[in-house]
């Protein structure tokens, strides 16, 4: 097993048998607080989902038929736990590959009662490409993924064009992409992809195109505030899927 985890804990482990090729992640060891253990062993019955079930029925899913946005890579979870408690009439799905990261946001999500958010715990491309059906999701967001800053590591990067027509297909017409990152290499490399994807149309006003500021519903995470602070930059790129 990659991740700090018991062989009877009910969380399974990141199915690459039948989606393999240039993988966009690493996992990485590391052991788990007493919270991450709790979610991933209390929680993740109730909020979590695995790629085995197939196609969900996204209305059956979450009892209602509502907006619903899915967050690829959410990392520690926070930005992802704020917007699932901002905006209870939205239904939000979570991919993150990494254990620590599933634990400690259905800890917290369990903690602050919320019932509009679902986990998977695998590969992105594969929960998009199986599980989710097409033209069912409002808006997919992509936040700060792995920049992969060596040229020869470049084709590891996930926003290619063969994801960025997952998304587009996943996506209802007039939904929204938005990705955010704080390598200038890799917005710029964000840009070019989304200029030669067919069917998505920038949002950013011409005076900042091809990036807008950060929305306020784009929670700003301890990450992000801290590079701030050391005059980093942040990117941000919305994108709309054509009617």
């Amino acid at each position: 097993m990659t991740d700090h985890l018991k062989p009877d804990n009910a969380i399974p482990e990141p199915n690459d048998r039948q989606h393999r090729g240039i993988k966009s992640y690493v996992l990485r060891a590391g052991r788990m607080t007493a919270a991450q253990e709790r979610g991933l062993k209390e929680i993740w019955p109730k909020w979590g989902l695995t790629r085995e079930a197939g196609r969900q029925n996204l209305t059956r899913l979450f009892g209602r038929d509502a907006p619903r946005v899915v967050e690829i890579g959410f990392g520690m979870g926070q930005s992802l736990v704020e917007q699932a408690e901002r905006h209870p009439e939205t239904d939000f799905i979570g991919i993150e590959v990494h254990a620590p990261g599933v634990g400690k946001l259905l800890d917290e999500a369990d903690k602050r009662g919320l019932t509009n958010l679902r986990v998977y715990r695998e590969d992105a491309l594969a929960v998009l490409a199986e599980c989710l059906p097409e033209a069912s999701i409002d808006t997919v967001q992509l936040f700060f993924p792995d920049p992969w800053p060596k040229k020869k590591h470049h084709k590891r990067r996930i926003v290619q064009l063969p994801f960025i027509e997952l998304v587009r297909s996943r996506l209802k017409p007039g939904g929204i992409f938005h990705m955010a990152t704080d390598w200038q290499a890799y917005a710029e490399h964000m840009a070019e992809a989304m200029a030669e994807a067919p069917g998505f149309a920038n949002t950013a006003p011409a005076e900042t195109a091809p990036y807008v500021d950060r929305p306020e519903f784009r929670p700003l995470t301890k990450f992000e505030s801290r590079g701030e602070r050391l005059g980093h930059g942040v990117w941000d790129l919305i994108y709309q899927r054509a009617e």
